[in-house]
């Protein structure tokens, strides 16, 4: 199969990866609702055509917290994703290089922060959770500086881990012991493209951050319980502060859904919030971020960096949302379907499409700069939310 879209990457990661791999990038919460809304709602933003503009000069490029970008694109932290192909957050990072665009590693990426930065000669964005490990994240954030990291991603969605039935009925979450690992083994068996490149030379298996506080347990059983003890329920605003004493650079809040939250990101004196619900993957039933999206940045899109993810599919969509308010995007399961299901190669692809996709819309609503994309390329009667704009 060619993959001429991001979509045709999830069936090609869907045909590559073990299930309880596939559906862990794939799926939602509960009964993945917001997942579903995140594309429906984006797809649901009607656009204004227009004729006769002179589109032969058209720029994607843009400037983020100071990094001139080639398009107002990210690839945004994903767990787990170096476990897709081998040492696969290297490949990932290596591709967002050559594209011009940030890569953004994980916490609990496969691969350390040391190995990818080793790998990719342009600086990556690191992303944290506020855990109970208070000297955990001081070290990763000093490593995460000592590797010039220009951009700190901080998730505030996930004082709890969301409830994830796919996880459970493929043996990824909820199969302890023996059994567990058993399970796992058999699906890497009926996948022998993984198997061979990742299950049997992609070592090392495990969670290549955290490893330094698993006390040598770096099962995927180890991991889930550590993310279950480890992250804090009781996190408050005021424990910014702390990050930020730590943290020289911009601090980024990911998780951001509603005005009055990003109203006090912007009074705590953070550069940046992404509007974001976790993919759908924590609390079910939310807005979407496509809806979400223009009454924060009516609220703070002149004091803070409006970043957004969520649903995109093509570079159409990226447009969307940058109509909607945002002033870039970031990639998720766009980018680890393509490292599933083609490895580096794929990532380059997908981001490829981006541009020549965005090239398009940009040129059918007439515009040719990233700064002339707003709520004026959005057509009356398009959706609802977005005449609020």
């Amino acid at each position: 199969m060619k993959a001429a879209s991001i979509t045709d990457y999830r069936e090609l990661a869907r045909r590559r990866l073990p299930r309880f791999l596939f559906d862990y990038i794939d799926g939602g919460s509960y009964a993945e609702v917001t997942l579903g809304r995140n594309i429906a709602d984006l797809e649901a933003v009607a656009l204004r055509q227009r004729v006769l503009r002179d589109i032969a000069d058209i720029d994607l490029s843009t400037n983020l917290f100071g990094q001139r970008l080639a398009m107002p694109v990210a690839l945004g932290p994903v767990g787990l994703a170096g476990l897709n192909a081998r040492r696969g957050e290297v490949q990932a990072a290596r591709a967002a290089e050559a594209a011009g665009v940030p890569f953004t590693l994980s916490t609990v990426s496969a691969c350390p922060l040391a190995e990818v930065t080793a790998g990719a000669r342009a600086p990556i964005w690191f992303q944290l959770y506020m855990i109970r490990d208070r000297g955990f994240m001081i070290d990763l954030m000093q490593q995460a500086q000592a590797a010039a990291c220009p951009v700190l991603i901080f998730t505030v969605d996930m004082p709890v881990p969301g409830t994830r039935y796919r996880d459970y009925r493929s043996g990824l979450a909820g199969a302890p012991g023996l059994g567990g690992s058993l399970r796992r083994f058999g699906q890497a068996l009926t996948h022998p493209r993984w198997a061979w490149d990742v299950g049997l030379w992609g070592h090392p298996h495990h969670l290549g951050n955290v490893v330094p506080v698993l006390a040598g347990k770096t099962g995927l059983n180890d991991f889930f319980a550590w993310m279950r003890d480890n992250f804090d329920p009781r996190t408050r605003w005021d424990d910014l502060d702390f990050v930020r004493q730590h943290w020289k650079g911009p601090i980024v809040l990911k998780g951001i859904l509603d005005p009055e939250d990003a109203r006090e990101a912007a009074a705590r004196g953070v550069e940046g919030v992404i509007v974001s619900n976790h993919g759908g993957r924590q609390l079910d039933g939310v807005a979407s971020s496509a809806r979400a999206l223009p009454a924060i940045a009516d609220a703070v899109g002149d004091r803070l960096t409006l970043l957004a993810d969520g649903g995109i599919r093509s570079g159409l969509d990226v447009v969307r949302m940058l109509a909607l308010g945002a002033k870039g995007v970031l990639l998720g399961r766009a980018w680890a379907w393509a490292l599933g299901g083609a490895g580096g190669a794929g990532v380059a692809h997908v981001l490829d499409l981006l541009a020549a996709e965005m090239r398009v819309a940009m040129g059918l609503t007439g515009v040719t700069r990233i700064a002339e994309i707003d709520k004026h390329i959005i057509a009356k009667g398009g959706e609802e939310w977005a005449e609020t704009r």
